[in-house]
């Protein structure tokens, strides 16, 4: 068997040239599979990671899918807010554990700025549970009355902020209205905002994040109407303190509960209160939700990715049949010399088993080196951190049963040569 794997090994590269295309066939396959795989894998991962910790996540009535992509991924925009006295009134529960209000609207260059309560950097988690921490600077302070008006222009950013515009603690940056209106001069260049500090990466939408206080997010729009500025009524920023800041709503409330257990009674409750028209969901049920409503589009990439690995399995087998014919004298020398038939069908089985492993190998290989190197550019692109080989058992699997369909699929040239007679390989017809 070692003699037979050496010949077909030699042989296959004696003809590594009309091999080779076959070969990088057979890897863009694999990379393909298992890309997929990892693709989806990193997504649901990433998204998980961002919502641990939150066992409801309160906002104005909409749908649950809708709510979670606003609130926690910065997608989409609400149509409505969740009044501030409600927030109160949840934060004062005796079964809230936490509630970190969400204020969203304003931007800063592409970045969504998000306005919240101090608490937010010592309550939320993510990940594994882990808490927010500090590369540099500290966290912004709760505004008071009597508080100097600096206080109410701090902010803490993502790590991927400050990577991107270079950003440190002691910079002054200027906050835009609005999350997707581009403009080529800041709408609140005249209260700017001091970085105050900068958290560690997290791999969630934190990372691409401006953290500013409510308190401040008000003091940006007190000369602000309906959404614009009014004409002539410009406060400066040393002036902001005279008037009530207190916020007139949220965006969004992120619970943790003492006592999970009473999480569907909450939520029920919640979802009946008179005169509010909230929605209450839970962050894992909306995922579900999320993932099912993707899950044609991923059985689409899954359909395609498999058509294009059975393409490259038969391409293989169909060279391995044409080279068939010019090889017939190969064959016959080999039998003359005492190779029997057994023989010859199994050097052509090991040719094609043996371009198809190897080529599956290097494809793993070539995504796992690719990942790896990509893995901080796709962060900072996508906020999607890219899970390791080793949880992709679907993938895994995929790409084992194209490796062992392609193996497989060798069995036919060698079947053809099985059949081929010696003097067939001496005396080759020419019609």
């Amino acid at each position: 068997m070692q003699t037979l794997f050496l010949l077909a090994s030699r042989s296959a590269w004696s003809r590594k040239g009309s091999l080779l295309l076959l070969l990088l066939s057979v890897i863009t396959s694999t990379c393909l599979l298992l890309g997929i795989d990892l693709a989806r894998q990193s997504a649901k991962a990433s998204f998980s990671n961002a919502v641990a910790g939150t066992d409801l996540i309160v906002g104005a009535q909409t749908s649950p899918v809708s709510l979670l992509l606003y609130s926690v991924f910065r997608i989409g925009q609400a149509t409505r807010n969740v009044p501030y006295a409600e927030f109160e009134r949840l934060e004062q529960d005796p079964r809230v554990k936490s509630a970190l209000p969400i204020a969203l609207g304003d931007s800063y260059q592409g970045f969504a700025v998000v306005g919240t309560k101090a608490i937010y950097f010592d309550q939320f988690l993510y990940g594994a549970r882990q808490n927010l921490q500090f590369a540099q600077g500290r966290a912004f302070e709760n505004y008071s009355v009597g508080k100097p008006a600096g206080v109410l222009f701090e902010a803490v950013l993502g790590a991927e902020v400050a990577k991107r515009l270079k950003h440190k603690v002691g910079d002054k940056i200027a906050l835009s209205h609005g999350m997707q209106i581009q403009q080529t001069e800041p709408s609140h260049a005249d209260k700017p905002f001091t970085v105050v500090g900068v958290l560690q990466p997290t791999g969630t939408p934190v990372d691409q994040s401006v953290h500013i206080s409510l308190a401040g997010m008000e003091a940006i729009h007190v000369d602000w109407a309906a959404g614009v500025p009014v004409p002539g009524a410009e406060i400066p920023a040393e002036y902001v303190t005279k008037f009530n800041l207190q916020p007139k709503s949220v965006t969004a409330v992120l619970l943790g509960l003492n006592n999970r257990a009473g999480v569907f009674r909450m939520q029920r409750e919640l979802e009946s209160r008179p005169n509010a028209a909230l929605s209450a969901i839970l962050p894992g049920v909306a995922l579900s939700t999320l993932w099912q409503t993707v899950g044609v589009v991923e059985r689409v990439l899954l359909f395609v990715a498999a058509l294009v690995a059975v393409v490259s399995a038969l391409g293989l087998t169909s060279v391995m049949l044409v080279t068939l014919g010019q090889r017939r004298r190969e064959m016959a020398v080999l039998r003359s010399t005492g190779a029997g038939p057994r023989t010859v069908f199994g050097l052509l089985f090991l040719e094609s088993a043996l371009v198809m492993w190897v080529g599956v190998a290097l494809g793993v290989l070539v995504l796992a080196l690719g990942g790896a190197a990509l893995a901080p550019w796709v962060q900072a692109q996508f906020g999607l951190q890219l899970v390791g080989l080793k949880e992709l058992g679907a993938g895994l699997l995929a790409v084992l049963s194209f490796a062992a369909f392609g193996s497989l699929l060798g069995l036919v040239p060698a079947f053809q040569a099985y059949r081929n007679q010696l003097q067939d390989g001496l005396n080759p017809k020419t019609n």
